[in-house]
């Protein structure tokens, strides 16, 4: 294998927060396939220390470094969005702004054609390229930070998280935290804080396999479109997945028959715009709650100046043994079935007649439980 340098781009954070599957985001610091625990447990946390030393640090740290401005710049980009639709509301425009104004703000830098390359989603494209503006327009800014920061650089506050799995250790996950993080400490000079920390060190152990790693994220991904929960809410991720697997072509109808908090409709109607999307389900509870994330989903799209007249998505509450559409109206059937404890005779049922619908009414087309 040839060695080559790492050169860290400013397209990496934009593409990697994108991906719409993941749960969490991290960096390698270096990776143990079969690592040789010693027998006693002080033996082994000796070596969790001398680890630290012999790491090399600075390549994951440069994508730290990045991820870190790309998030703040981000912060920064909503508060901005944020005070502009107050000005608007106050000064009674409403959303009243031109399109060509909107078009003017990301095309103003050369290289925003170059980062639209990238992704396919309207919404993923304004975000981003207005993004990628207020980088290369803050350069100089940056600039002035960095040279001062030379003169009076900044202790940063971390913490080591230990995830372990495996029966075979002779040491606890804490104990791995805190001999590995003290020894993180020591090689940086760091501040340790649990709770207000700048960098989160990730110790990940699954048998013979260590990961030493940095979080980029915080929180995981899937904390991004539901705000009113129910018992059991499939994940956006995995909402995602689930639709990705249909292809989903433009026009497309699309129905989840027991939508719950309506995590898949919902999740459907940001990524495909472009297909119409019904959420339905025989709980009056489960569909006002669908009706309220719904709700949220647009306040925050109107928050962030995006210019839309709605969602391509509504929700309806109904019996899934007598489902009110028309045959061969829907292209695609995806839903989070009650499997589990509450999996019984009814449900078998339910699942049962609502299965051979779709296997009668719309053959060929995508179905997924």
């Amino acid at each position: 294998m040839h060695s080559q340098k790492f050169v860290p781009n400013i397209f990496f954070p934009y593409q990697v927060h994108c991906l719409r599957s993941v749960d969490n985001l991290f960096v390698v610091v270096q990776e143990f396939k079969d690592y040789q625990f010693k027998e006693t447990k002080e033996e082994v946390l000796k070596d969790f220390e001398e680890l630290a030393g012999k790491l090399s640090w600075s390549d994951p740290l440069k994508v730290w470094k990045i991820n870190t401005n790309f998030k703040k710049k981000k912060t920064k980009h909503k508060k901005i969005n944020q005070n502009s639709s107050k000005e608007k509301i106050d000064n009674g425009q409403g959303d009243k702004r031109d399109e060509k104004d909107v078009k003017k703000e990301f095309t103003n830098n050369a290289l925003d054609s170059h980062i639209l390359d990238y992704y396919e989603k309207p919404a993923i494209k304004e975000e981003i390229s207005t993004l990628v503006g207020d980088d290369l327009a803050s350069c100089k800014d940056e600039t002035d930070e960095s040279s001062k920061e030379e003169t009076s650089p900044e202790v940063l506050k971390f913490r080591v998280t230990c995830n372990r799995a495996g029966e075979k250790h002779c040491f606890s996950s804490n104990e791995a935290a805190r001999d590995f993080g003290g020894a993180v400490q020591d090689y940086f000079k760091w501040k340790a804080d649990m709770t207000n920390f700048d960098v989160e060190v990730l110790l990940n152990i699954h048998n013979n396999e260590i990961i030493v790693g940095i979080a980029l994220t915080e929180e995981s991904l899937h904390r991004r479109n539901i705000t009113h929960f129910g018992p059991t809410t499939l994940r956006s991720t995995l909402a995602y997945g689930m639709l990705r697997l249909c292809a989903p072509q433009p026009t497309d109808i699309i129905v989840d028959p027991m939508c719950g908090t309506g995590a898949i409709p919902i999740e459907g109607a940001t990524e495909w715009a472009n297909c119409f999307h019904i959420a339905g389900d025989n709980n009056p509870l489960a569909v006002n709650r669908a009706a309220n994330n719904i709700s949220s989903l647009l306040t925050k799209s109107q928050t962030k100046g995006k210019l839309s007249c709605g969602l391509p998505i509504d929700a309806i509450q109904w019996d899934i043994c007598n489902l009110p559409l028309r045959t061969g109206s829907v292209d695609i059937i995806v839903t989070d079935m009650p499997f589990g404890k509450r999996w019984d005779l009814v449900f078998l049922k339910m699942g049962f007649t609502f299965t051979c619908y779709a296997s009668t009414h719309m053959s060929s087309k995508p179905v997924i439980f």
